[in-house]
Order: C-alpha cells, then structure tokens, then sequence
C-alpha cells in the first residue's frame, strides 16, 4: 500500500523491480555477426543516473518538456529513463517527422532541451533554437553524440525526484489524420497502473525474454514493451530495426514477442518461421493496426502459437486484451478481448445511450490509465470527455454476449451514404476472405447523390490477378446494397504509418474527385 509521502516518480518503481545480481545482461544488442554489445542493469542505473545529472545542470523549470527525435538505440532508452529520474516530461518524436511537422511539435510544446540525431542537428537546431529552446543536444544510433559526451563528466549517482501519480511523465502526439497533431498527456500513475496490470494480466514471470522489435517513439514500444520488460526484471534482446530473418533467429532466445501485424506477415514469408524456431516463446502479442484473421490463422498453422491481439491508443496505453490464461477464456481473432481489470468500456449510440450486445457504436473508457488531457487543448480535452468521466476513443465498435470487444473502425472513417451508416472494416472483412485478395482498405469520397460513397482498394496475393468489379459483384451477394463500395482498384501496396497502420486519409485524398459533378 502506498503512503502519500511515497515517490510516485515512473522510475522508482521500475529500479525496484531490478534483480537483485545488477551484473547481469539487462538487454542484449548484439547485432548478426558484431562484436557483443550489452547492458546491466548497473550499467542502466548508471547511465541513465549521468544524464540525468547533466538535466539537473541546465538547471531547466520543473516538468520541462524534453522533445527526442533520434534512432532507436539503448541509448535513447537512457534519455528516457534519465527524463523520468529528473522529473520532466518525455516527449517522444516520430523519425519519419520532417520540418514542418517537427516546427509545429517543437512550437507547440515549447521543449527546454530537443534532442536529435547528428545527421539531422543542422535543420533541427535552428527550428529549436527559433521556438526559443535553449538546449539542442545530438544522440546518434552509434553511442555518438554531445548527450553523451556532456553526460561522462557527470556524476553516477542520481535520487529520482520525488513525484506524484498525477504529474506528467509524457506527452504523446497523435498521428494527426485529421486536423493538427493532439498531445497526449500522461503521468507516472497512468503508465505504471497500465504497466502493472499488463505485468498479471500476461503471465510476466521470472525467466521471460522479450525480443524487442518494435521503435520507442510510439505506445506499443516505449510503454507496453520497455515497461514490461523493466517491470518483470526481465533481459530484452534488442532490436536496431526490424529484420524477418534476424528476428526469427534471435525468436529460440525469447519467449515473449510483441509485433504490429506487418512484422507477423513478414516473418511468416520467410521459410525459416518453423515450430522449432518459436519452441521457447510464451506469448506472441499483436497490436497498433487491426490483424487480419488471415494472418492469425496462418500463424497458427505454422507455430502452433495463437497470438495475442490487444487494443489501446496513445491517450490510454492499453483498454482491453485477449485473455494469456486458458482459463479466462480463448483467443479469438478478430476480436480485441475483454477491458483490462480497472479499464470501464461501453459502447454507446450517437445519442450517448448504452447500445445491447452486439450492435455497433461509440467507444467510450475509464479507468486509471486513461491520459488527464490534451496538451494546451481544455476545450478539446473537455469536448472528448463525458460528464461522468468517460473518454471518448474515436473508435466504432461492439461487444458481444460473451464480452468480447470487436473494433469496427474509427468513427472519422465512417461512411454514410445516402442516410446510411457504412462500417468499412466490415466490408474490409468479407473482401479479404475472397479468394486472391491478400488486403484490402474501404474509404468514402464525396458522392453528388448519395453524399458519400466507399471506394474499396485492394492488394492481390502473389500471383492472383484481381478483377475489381468481379469481387464487387461478389459483395453483393453477401452485403446489402448500400454497403458495396462503388468502384475497386487493384493496386501493389497501401499507404501506410511506421507502426503499420493503413493512411486512409492518404487514399480518401487520392480519389475524393472520383465523383465529382
């Protein structure tokens, strides 16, 4: 039980949870064929201890922002971790960011300290120091750098500052598919309640490995990965970038995985995925984009593993999960599980009504994970919250009898045509179960009779010729007419974001004058 005087702070929690033997390899880098490259635990203590103490020395306000645009390495895990210990707020940036969209993050949050890969210091440091940052520090996927350069000269030992649960730990950005970039504002005890009731609620026990692939700018791999790991005292094998073939050879030394559904595609094209290759793994776990049933069976086929598939989002970390334990239930594709322990899901009607089982609706959640806010927006944060607490997810979904959450799509990718509410996901899913058809996205453009109408776009399997207009004609054997996309195009991939999520403000931009008067 803890006391009101206890520190809060992220990172108290996660020391504790260190072993006992602190010489002992906390996360493994080695990349194929290099030289070994590993961490203790001491070794994170340590470090992360330095630049913390370096933070302390720019003497910055309290809960000042500190704004990372670097590659993934362990030493951008001890930034992270050194922003926690010094108590300011993490705010992590996607390395696929430009200028104009770093010049809004950097104007928006206005950061005392950017930090940035070498490379890319030239055009960062003048948008930094124009928004009126006075520290750009550079941190490179090599160990190079003047982070790390000023932080040697400082002290290896650190006292985390003391802090509440409800002081903020992180700001997130959303991906902005509408409208300007929201920040997503976190505390200590929204990510470390998240953080624990993952820690029960998947098996984490004494032993596990995590192979850590996913990137740290994100969720899935800074909170639901590194924390869990942490948390557990568990040793990660880590991950530069994502490689099928290395991560299947690495796959004998974990035995937790967690994946977005285009590594599990990957992975399962290459010959060497075998049952002997996942002999050691506990838990497969998916997340960040919708998995096709497809690839959970075809998983299932070779590995005889049944992955994991969960829902959360930047505001909440993780709402719901497939039950680990056999007991609490089974696995069942295309469905997101049941709300965590703690998380209040329901799906209401446009009215804000509670809809029955099984009929679709709007997403709403509560519970001690859910983020206090959107950075600078009160209107916006107050706008998507109810007025008994609940927030309002975007997403479209339904919970059927046995409990099982389904997500159908988000409310913005809705489509109403002529009157009527079309769920793309739901199409989605009868035209990726044709034959030939490896995926496919729905979107609505602007329609001069019917307001709207869906437009379906489609990727074949190798080999398979597709013919747009014979799978549309399918459809109409299966769906009611108001549902049939309008028109179909073949194409060789779909647009996507680096957590593999299908851009369909991208497609919905690239044929809204497909029926124009």
């Amino acid at each position: 039980m803890s006391t009101a005087t206890e520190n809060q702070n992220l990172y108290a929690a996660l020391r504790a949870a260190f072993p006992a033997d602190l010489d002992a390899v906390a996360i493994d880098a080695t990349e194929p064929g290099g030289q070994p490259l590993r961490y203790s635990w001491r070794d994170l203590e340590r470090a992360s201890a330095m630049v913390a103490n370096l933070l302390d020395s720019l003497e910055l306000p309290p809960a000042s922002r500190i704004a990372v645009q670097v590659e993934k390495s362990v030493e951008a895990v001890l930034l992270y971790l050194a922003t926690l210990r010094a108590g300011h707020v993490f705010l992590p940036l996607n390395t696929a960011y430009q200028s104009a969209e770093i010049g809004y993050f950097v104007g928006n949050a206005e950061p005392a300290v950017v930090v940035c890969s070498p490379a890319n210091h030239g055009w960062v440091s003048k948008i930094a120091f124009k928004a009126g940052t006075r520290h750009v520090f550079t941190l490179g996927d090599d160990r190079s750098g003047t982070l790390l350069e000023r932080a040697s000269h400082c002290s290896d030992q650190h006292a985390p500052v003391q802090r509440a649960a409800d002081d903020l730990a992180a700001i997130l950005y959303t991906s902005g598919t509408t409208g300007r970039s929201k920040g997503a504002m976190l505390s200590h005890g929204n990510l470390l309640s998240n953080a624990r009731v993952l820690k029960d609620y998947w098996g984490w026990k004494e032993g596990d490995v995590l192979l850590h692939a996913l990137p740290i700018f994100h969720v899935h791999g800074l909170f639901v990965a590194l924390h869990g790991a942490l948390l557990n005292g568990s040793k990660m094998l880590w991950m530069a970038r994502f490689d099928p073939k290395v991560a299947i050879a690495k796959l004998p030394e974990a035995t937790v995985f967690m994946g977005v559904p285009t590594l599990y595609v990957r992975m399962l094209a290459d010959p060497a995925l075998t049952k002997d290759a996942v002999r050691n793994i506990r838990l497969f776990i998916s997340g960040s984009a919708p998995l096709l049933i497809e690839t959970f069976k075809d998983w299932q086929a070779r590995t005889g593993h049944t992955i994991l598939e969960r829902y959360g989002m930047s505001e909440t970390a993780m709402l719901t999960s497939n039950p680990y334990r056999a007991e609490d239930g089974e696995r069942r594709g295309g469905t997101v599980g049941f709300p965590l322990p703690g998380v209040d899901l329901r799906v209401v009607d446009d009215a804000g009504q509670a809809v029955p089982p099984g009929e679709i609706g709007g997403i709403q959640v509560r519970g001690p994970n859910v983020f206090q806010g959107y950075w600078r927006m009160p209107e916006k944060t107050a706008e998507e919250f109810t007025a008994d607490g609940f927030f309002k997810t975007g997403d479209v979904g339904r919970v059927d009898a046995a409990g099982y959450v389904t997500i159908v799509g988000r409310s913005k990718d809705l489509i109403i045509s002529g009157g009527y509410n079309v769920y793309p996901a739901e199409i989605e899913g009868f035209l990726n179960e044709m034959p030939g058809v490896a995926e496919s996205a729905v979107v609505g453009v602007p329609h001069p009779d019917f307001g709207e109408v869906g437009v379906a776009v489609l990727i074949g399997k190798p080999g398979a010729a597709l013919d747009g207009d014979a799978l549309l004609a399918a459809l109409r054997q299966q769906l009611a007419n108001f549902k049939i996309p309008k028109r179909a195009f073949v194409v060789e991939s779909l647009p996507r974001n680096t957590m593999g999520k299908v851009q369909k403000n991208l497609l919905r931009e690239q044929h809204k004058g497909l029926f124009a008067a």
